[in-house]
């Protein structure tokens, strides 16, 4: 992958690591939502319901609303590592610790912020434990992987 991604313009970095990890986390979500015998389609609507509180009604247009969400979300995670990255090289040089410190960052940004502020609640223990490897393993650590090309 060095000899394929190396010069890859930031734009396109940020594609590929918003591609990535949006696409691992959202079947990372999708696989639990299933696992929890609930519909995909209401988890995606309530994805959509953070910015558009009446996107919970909104049937199939409410669903890919949240998906385009998610996906929006995803691109400026990656927008910021990517920038701070190119910024400040040591996030490059150890990358696996930079990506460990940003999806502890994004974690706390959304579960204990943004989802308190916007829907009232926190997340339970098991909700922290799945959050913590899903912002770490399957969003930073991408998102990390691709800004160091």
């Amino acid at each position: 992958m060095t000899t394929l991604a190396a010069g890859w313009s930031k734009g396109r970095r940020i594609v590929v690591a918003t591609a990535i990890a949006g696409t691992l986390d959202i079947l990372a979500a999708t696989f639990l939502t299933l696992l929890y015998h609930r519909s995909p389609a209401a988890m995606l609507r309530s994805v959509a319901s953070g910015p558009f509180p009446g996107a919970s009604s909104w049937g199939v247009a409410g669903s890919v609303l949240g998906l385009v969400t998610h996906f929006v979300l995803m691109a400026i995670m990656a927008s910021v590592f990517v920038l701070a990255a190119d910024r400040y090289p040591a996030l490059k040089h150890r990358w696996i610790a930079a990506a460990v410190g940003y999806g502890l960052m994004t974690f706390v940004v959304m579960n204990l912020i943004v989802v308190p502020l916007r829907f009232g609640s926190m997340p339970g223990a098991m909700a922290v434990a799945t959050q913590l490897f899903c912002h770490i393993a399957l969003v930073a650590l991408p998102i990390a992987a691709v800004a160091r090309r």
